[in-house]
């Protein structure tokens, strides 16, 4: 039996998000430079996105570039927005076929201008697309996210729309740039490294942590089966004991 028969399609996260790590060493163990293994990291999202949104998943993150990111060498930079285009514009009908919206949170007014009409434009095209939301988080760190919703939270209190005793979880959560999706469930990490790397810092405060030796160029079908079946073996106690979860 395949890692695809083992999982119970009742138990599926509703969320998935991933951090893709290890392009850089993939190019390197290849002898190419590191933009080589950004290349071949394309395929990585796209059978992971088409994998999930064939189990039934609604939602599936994808940390792409975040704001610590724009600090590597120019030369990277430049090649991987060039690539972040070059995919945008290959994978719409890809994203159509399989029914898959678009998203994208993150400071994208800091993406180049051609990249961000791109965007948009295949956002718009895949917007009724209502099978699952493949969202890239580009330009992104949780700290962005959390000092955003900070700054909306303050301009609410300044102009009298709430009062600071009215300020909960709920409140900041609606400010996010994940509103509109649940938290992740399951976060999945490649490489062998074991970090969070500013990620979703808020959202995945009772996530599934699920880290992979496998570099992300060869991140596949199966490797994203067994993150799933390792979570459906995990005890989501949410603070609770054993007993209670049972009961």
């Amino acid at each position: 039996m395949g890692l695809k028969e083992q999982i119970d399609l009742t138990k599926l996260p509703q969320h998935i998000a991933i951090i893709m790590d290890g392009n850089g060493r993939w190019a390197k163990q290849h002898g190419q430079q590191r933009v080589f293994g950004h290349r071949n990291g394309v395929t990585a999202v796209r059978e992971s996105a088409e994998a999930a949104a064939e189990l039934g998943i609604p939602f599936l993150t994808v940390y792409a570039f975040s704001t610590e990111n724009w600090n590597r060498p120019k030369v990277e930079v430049n090649a991987l927005m060039k690539l972040l285009l070059q995919t945008i514009e290959n994978e719409l009908t890809t994203l159509n076929k399989n029914n898959i919206r678009l998203n994208a949170i993150g400071d994208l007014g800091s993406l180049p201008k051609e990249n961000q009409k791109k965007l948009q434009k295949v956002m718009d095209d895949t917007r009724h697309n209502s099978r699952m939301t493949l969202t890239l988080a580009l330009s992104y760190s949780g700290r962005w996210d959390l000092v955003e919703a900070a700054r909306a939270l303050a301009r609410k209190v300044a102009q009298g729309e709430c009062r600071p005793e009215d300020v909960d979880a709920d409140l900041l959560n609606s400010l996010l740039s994940t509103s509109e999706m649940p938290d992740p469930e399951l976060l999945i990490r490649t490489s062998g490294e074991y970090r969070i790397s500013n990620f979703l810092l808020w959202q995945i405060a009772y996530a599934e942590l699920y880290f992979t030796l496998t570099l992300w160029p060869d991140f596949r079908r199966d490797d994203l089966y067994a993150a799933i079946i390792d979570y459906q073996h995990r005890e989501r106690r949410f603070g609770k004991t054993s007993d209670q979860i049972k009961k």
